[in-house]
């Protein structure tokens, strides 16, 4: 698979249960120093991050429709990635902002970035920004 394949099968990160929904899994996907912007302009840290995806999981995948649209990816760097795409969201998850922070308010469009680096183990996002389109 190329690095578009790759990368487009994994983002919405936190938002694919056949990559997982523990926090294990995310733990997983994502480098020690990640971070997020969310659609709030809030940053968050890792920690903050798998704490409320844990919460988000505890009772298995939620429900909640999305598309991405005009999805890309940039290389940054040898194994660094930037995959930026739209997202129309069209669900009832109410969580807290961007990727963990912002998911799942109904009928969202959003323009996503996630940086990516490729190690031993695979992929894994090192940042995620989501910002509201007000169109």
């Amino acid at each position: 698979m190329n690095v578009l394949g790759e990368l487009r099968a994994r983002q919405r990160v936190f938002h694919r249960p056949e990559l997982g929904c523990t926090r294990a899994d995310f733990e997983r996907m994502t480098d020690p120093g990640f971070w997020e912007i969310g659609a709030s302009g809030r940053r968050y840290d890792r920690a903050f991050v798998l704490d409320e995806l844990e919460r988000r999981y505890a009772n298995g995948p939620y429900p909640d429709r999305w598309e991405v649209r005009d999805f890309a990816s940039t290389e940054l760097a040898p194994n660094t990635h930037v995959a930026t795409y739209t997202l129309v969201q069209d669900g009832s998850a109410g969580a807290a902002g961007a990727g963990a922070a912002g998911a799942g308010a109904s009928g969202r469009v959003t323009r996503r970035s996630t940086i990516w680096r490729l190690d031993g183990e695979g992929w894994k996002a090192v940042y995620h920004q989501g910002t509201p389109v007000s169109e």
